[in-house]
Parts: structure tokens; sequence; C-alpha cells
């Protein structure tokens, strides 16, 4: 009888339902290290990116750094200097070429005012002249007239 109450118990133990408990606990267990070795597989391949990230971003700023220190600051702004430089002559040329053109053109306009005057003064001496012309004779023909008329 005692070894029909172990079966009895075995059975009880070992039924279907018990069976689906006991794989389904198994199963939540490894499910459960699973995940726990996931997550712990995740952040340690995240701290070796975040260092490799910082190595990285100081490499970089390094050589930054290195190329700046290396960049030949004085003869940039000297370059800078010889550009504002010539870019002021250029300005100053261009005034003084504007200047001149306006002296030589200014000189034109008298010298030409002065021929225009000239040749307007010439003609109106001339035209006095005749003028003058013709009243001397008008008063000599007078005179003349007179006298002859008095003989």
């Amino acid at each position: 009888m005692e070894n029909h109450q172990q079966q009895h118990s075995w059975k009880l133990l070992l039924s279907f339902k018990n069976a689906t408990m006991i794989v389904c606990f198994l199963n939540i267990i490894t499910l459960f290290f699973l995940l726990q070795g996931f997550f712990s597989s995740l952040t340690n391949s995240k701290l070796p990116r975040n260092q490799s990230d910082s190595v990285q971003l100081r490499y970089i700023t390094e050589s930054e750094e290195m190329r700046r220190a290396l960049e030949p600051l004085e003869l940039i702004k000297r370059v800078k200097e010889i550009g504002q430089e010539s870019y002021l002559e250029q300005e100053t040329i261009k005034q003084k070429a504007g200047k001149q053109t306006a002296a030589v053109d200014l000189s034109k306009r008298l010298k030409d005012s002065r021929v225009t005057n000239e040749a307007n003064s010439l003609k109106a001496l001339e035209e006095w002249r005749t003028r003058m012309m013709a009243r001397a004779r008008q008063r000599a023909l007078e005179k003349n007239g007179t006298s002859t008329s008095q003989t």
C-alpha cells in the first residue's frame, strides 16, 4: 500500500496541470535571465561606445587645435591689410582720375567759352566799328552837305 500511496502522490505531483505550471515557471525564469543578459549587454556596449565617442571627440578637438595652431595668422592679417591698402589706393586713383577729368573738362569749357567770347567780342567790335564808320560818314556827309549848301 505504501507503494500505491507513493505512486498516487507522484501522480498528484506529476499531473499535467502541475507539469504545465512548472514548465511555465521555468520559462518565465529563463525569460528573465535572457532579458537581463540582453539589457546588460546593451548597457555594456554603450559604455565603450560612449567612451569611444569621447575619445573620438577629444581627438577631433585636439586635431582642430593643432590645425589652428599651424595657421599663419600673421600672414593672413598682412594679406588682408595689403588687400585693403590696394583697394584704398584704387579708390584714390579713381578719385584723382575723376578730379583730373573734371579739371580737364573745365579747362576745355573755359577755353571754348573764351574762344566763343572772343569770337563774339570780335563780331561785336566789328559791328561797332561799322556803325561808327557809318555815323562818321553820315556826319561827314552832313558837314559836306551843309558846307556845300552854304557856299
